[in-house]
C-alpha cells in the first residue's frame, strides 16, 4: 500500500515537473530528452514506466497542474463582500505574475485539434467547479448563487486573458463592469435594509 502511494506521489510530481517544462519550451519544442531531464530519468524510463507516449504526458500534467492552478484561484476568493473589490482589482495581476506561462501553453494545448475533446472534458469540469465555489460563496456574500456564476465567469476569463495577452485595455472595461454591479447591489441593499428599518433610503 505504501509503495502504491509512494509510486502515485512520484507519478504526480512528474506530470508537474514535465508541466513546467512544455510551459517553458512550448508544445512543439519540448522533447523526449528534455522531459526526461525535468523528471531527473532517461527518456525510456519516462516511457516505459510512467507514461505510454508524450500525448499522455499533455494530456495529464494539462490536466493535473491547471486545476491545481484553478484551486489556488479560487483559494484567494473573498468571502465577504467587503474583501470583494480588492479581490477583484489584485487577482488578475497576481495570475499574470503567477500562472501566465501555465495558461498560455493551457491554450496552446486545448486550441489544438488534436487535444481538442480533452478541452471540452476540462471545462466542462470547470463549469461544473465554479458552479460548487458559486454556491459555496454565495451565503457570505450576499449574492444569489447564478447571479454570482456569471460574475466569476467574467472575472476569471478577464483574469485569463490578462495573464496571457497582460492588455489592459481589455481587462479594466470589464473589472470596471463588475465593480458597478457590486456597488449597485450594496447600494439596493443598505436602501432595503433601511426601509426595513423605517428610515429614509
Amino acid at each position: 500500500m505504501r509503495d502504491s502511494g509512494s509510486k502515485e506521489e512520484k507519478r504526480i510530481k512528474i506530470l508537474e515537473d514535465c508541466f513546467d517544462c512544455f510551459c517553458r519550451h512550448g508544445l512543439e519544442n519540448t522533447n523526449a530528452k528534455q522531459l526526461g531531464e525535468a523528471c531527473g530519468m532517461s527518456p525510456g524510463n519516462l516511457f516505459n514506466n510512467y507514461f505510454e507516449n508524450k500525448d499522455q504526458i499533455i494530456i495529464e500534467s494539462t490536466a493535473w497542474c491547471m486545476a491545481k492552478v484553478e484551486d489556488d484561484f479560487m483559494a484567494q476568493a473573498p468571502r465577504s463582500m467587503d474583501e470583494v473589490e480588492r479581490y477583484i482589482m489584485e487577482m488578475p495581476y497576481r495570475t499574470a505574475r503567477m500562472h501566465g506561462a501555465q495558461y498560455r501553453f493551457m491554450y496552446q494545448v486545448y486550441a489544438s485539434p488534436r487535444y481538442r475533446e480533452y478541452g471540452r472534458e476540462f471545462f466542462q469540469g470547470v463549469t461544473e467547479r465554479y458552479a460548487e465555489y458559486s454556491r459555496m460563496l454565495a451565503p457570505g456574500l450576499g449574492i444569489p448563487w447564478e447571479t454570482l456564476q456569471a460574475m466569476i465567469f467574467i472575472f476569471v476569463r478577464a483574469c485569463v486573458h490578462y495573464a496571457m495577452f497582460e492588455n489592459e485595455e481589455y481587462l479594466k472595461p470589464q473589472l470596471e463592469f463588475l465593480l458597478k454591479i457590486l456597488r449597485f447591489m450594496k447600494e439596493s441593499d443598505m436602501g432595503k435594509n433601511k426601509s426595513e428599518k423605517g428610515e429614509p433610503s
